[in-house]
Order: C-alpha cells, then structure tokens, then sequence
C-alpha cells in the first residue's frame, strides 16, 4: 500500500473519531434529555398531523403519471369538456327476474340517479331509467311530457325494450340493472362522497325488490381498494411495530433495550405520514407498505449500534466510552449503509412516473431520518436508562485516543 494512501485513510479515520468522540461526550444527562423531549415533541405533533393523510388519490388523473403527461392532459380535457369522463362507478341494481319493467323497481332507481347527480364530483349518470324515459318520450314526438316511466306494464315495456343487453344498462333477464355514475376524479374524497351517497341512499330505501350493490368500475374497484387500506392501515403497523419490538425483546431480553430501538423507528414512521400529508401523496396499496419497509431497513441501524453498545456496557466501561467505541465500530458503517440508501433511491425523484417519484422521495426521508435516529436519539435513551454516571458501574476511566 502506498505510504500517502496509508496517510490519507489514517487521517480520515482520525477525523471520524473525533468526531464520534465530540458525540459521544456530548451525550451527558441534560443535553441527552433535551434530545429526548424535543424528538418527544416532534413525535407528538407528527402523530396528529398524520391523521390528516389521505386515504386513496389525493389528485386527479392517473397518479403514477405526472400532471403534464399526455394521458392526464387529454383525460382532464375530456373531463372539462364533456359530461362524461375516464372515471366510472357503476352501482349494481339486483332485482326481481323482468325488473326493467316493473314500475316499483325502475321509479326507485330514477329516484336513486336523481340523489346521486347532486353529489359533488358527478359529472352525470346513466342508467336503464333514464334511457327509457328519452324512448318513451320518442315514441311522443319528443315532447319532453312524456319524459317520464310509464305506470303501465305495456307502456314500460315499450319503452325498454330498444335498449339492448349490449349497452351494459340490463341483462339477459332483467335482474340486474348497472348505474353508471362519471366522475370527474377519481380523488379520494370524490370516491368516498360518491359510496357514502349509495350506502345512505340504500339504507334510506329497503326494498324487497332491488338491492344497491357497490360497485364496478375502475373508481369503483378504486374505491373498494380505498376502503380496505383504511381497514388494514393500523393493524399492519401494530403487526410490523410488534414484530420488531418481540424479537428486540428476544435478541437482548431487555424492554430498555426494544425501546431504545423502537422509539426512534416510531417518531419516524409518524414524521413519514407527515411528508405525506405536505407532498399530497395518499396512502394506497403501493405507499402502505413503504412504512414497513423504513421500519425494516432503519431496525438494522439501531439494532448494529446498541448491540456494541450493550456490549460495552455489560464489560463495566462508563456509558461514554461504551457509546464512543459504538459509534468508531458502527457507526461509520451505520452513516455509510444509510447514505447509500438514500442517495440511491433519491435518482427516483426525477423519474418521469410520479409514482416512483413519490417512492424515492418517502424512501429517501426513511432511510436518512431513520439513520440520523439510531446516531441521536437512541444514544440519549440509553443514557437515561443506563444511568452509568450514579456511580452503580465500574468507575469511569478517560475517553482513550484513538
């Protein structure tokens, strides 16, 4: 090896020592309790804002494009300039065999589609209803009095029978009759005014004869998706958070110890809905799974640095020390390993997919903060759950130079 590389990396390693030395000194009992509330704090506030996050699209078009791509452009065109749009939620109206014409039966749904045009968000609906009463009036000159559902079996049938099973409005029998409603996004909160409308609309209007189904569609399975990551959101954070905290618990059969490392993953995780809230990036099947994956990369950080500061601290060195020869053994590597993360996965952000820009961007955030966790606040955890300066330990010996 060259004798200026062999200086170069010497003088390197003496720079990071000392800089690990400054930190570990530092972690006295007041500046440590000083990080302590503060990242305290900062978790308190990031657990009420992250109620705030949204559950679904918090924009419109299709999210893993950008906003000036060509498909967004011509969907928000054919939004603006006609009644109809790209998204469609289609209720399903299951009724009687020959319910297209019976009158109790279609008056009900024309009642429905009636509710369902003032909802916000609805651009227009369409449904066997609606068609037969523009028939019926055909049959009248178009005169827009007769614009309505005959009473009259006959006259019903009349006017239902030019729309085909091909139009998607009825099928072979009659029974089940789809409500087609166009929206003018597919945004979270337009999906869920939109169920909520039919949930109340159906709860309102028990019929033995026609059930309100929801829905198909591509909102309408984007709502139903909605839904269920609403449902799974919090169990699977208890699952990822309890899994992490029983084989902390069973790697070092310490609660100090699971909490020194889960502590800091936790504030993260809540800071990570934070991010989300601020960049408008909702929680869906594809964002639910990053928090887990951040807890499973920034667990390794912690789990590195408090084992070799377990160590030191079980062989009777003053907590100073101990931490010192934590941070000079792991915490380069620790520094490294998150560095590298991050500055791979933040490429992403100029990605021209939104979606893995959003990625790159909540990865990013995860594995710097997380990182910056484990050097910080877990070193000021364990000060206070190691309280090594009361004298119950060896007696404290100089910081060594290294």
């Amino acid at each position: 090896m060259p004798p200026s590389y062999a200086t170069w990396v010497a003088e390197r390693r003496a720079m990071t020592d000392g800089f690990w030395e400054r930190l570990a000194k530092g972690m006295k009992p007041v500046p440590s309790m000083v990080i302590i509330a503060v990242c305290f704090a900062v978790g308190v506030w990031a657990f009420f804002k992250a109620e705030q996050v949204r559950i679904g699209d918090t924009q419109a078009g299709v999210p893993e494009l950008r906003q000036n791509s060509r498909y967004n452009q011509d969907s928000r065109v054919i939004t603006e300039k006609f009644s109809i749009g790209v998204d469609v939620l289609s209720v399903i109206v299951e009724t009687v065999p020959n319910g297209c014409v019976d009158y109790e039966v279609v008056s009900l749904m024309d009642r429905f589609e009636g509710e369902i045009r003032r909802v916000p968000g609805v651009q227009s609906v369409i449904s066997l209803p609606a068609m037969a009463k523009i028939v019926n009036a055909g049959y009248s000159e178009g005169s827009l009095k007769w614009r309505i559902l005959p009473r009259n079996q006959q006259a019903l049938a009349q006017a239902v029978s030019p729309i085909e099973t091909a139009t998607g409005l009825l099928n072979r029998d009659g029974s089940v009759m789809p409500v087609m409603i166009f929206l003018g996004d597919h945004k979270a909160e337009t999906l869920r005014a939109v169920t909520d409308a039919v949930k109340a609309f159906a709860a309102a209007h028990p019929s033995p004869k026609a059930k309100f189904l929801l829905a198909s569609g591509n909102a309408g399975v984007m709502a139903a998706t909605n839904e269920v990551v609403a449902a799974a959101e919090k169990p699977i954070l208890l699952w990822v958070f309890g899994a992490v905290i029983a084989l902390c618990l069973l790697t070092f059969r310490s609660l100090r110890a699971a909490l020194c490392i889960v502590v800091p993953l936790a504030i993260v995780s809540f800071l990570a809905y934070v991010i989300m809230v601020w960049f408008g990036i909702g929680l869906k099947t594809s964002t639910l799974p990053v928090v887990a994956l951040g807890v499973g990369i920034g667990v390794d950080y912690g789990i590195y640095l408090f084992a070799r500061l377990l160590s030191g601290l079980k062989e009777g060195e003053y907590f100073e020390d101990a931490m010192f020869e934590a941070f000079k053994d792991t915490g380069t590597a620790v520094v490294f390993t998150g560095l590298t993360l991050a500055i791979g996965v933040s490429t992403w952000l100029f990605s021209d997919l939104k979606f893995q820009a959003d990625m790159g961007l909540l990865l990013t955030f995860m594995f710097l903060v997380n990182m910056v966790g484990a050097i910080i606040l877990l070193p000021a955890l364990a000060r206070w759950f190691w309280r090594h300066h009361t004298g119950r330990t060896a007696v404290p010996f100089p910081m060594r130079k290294r």
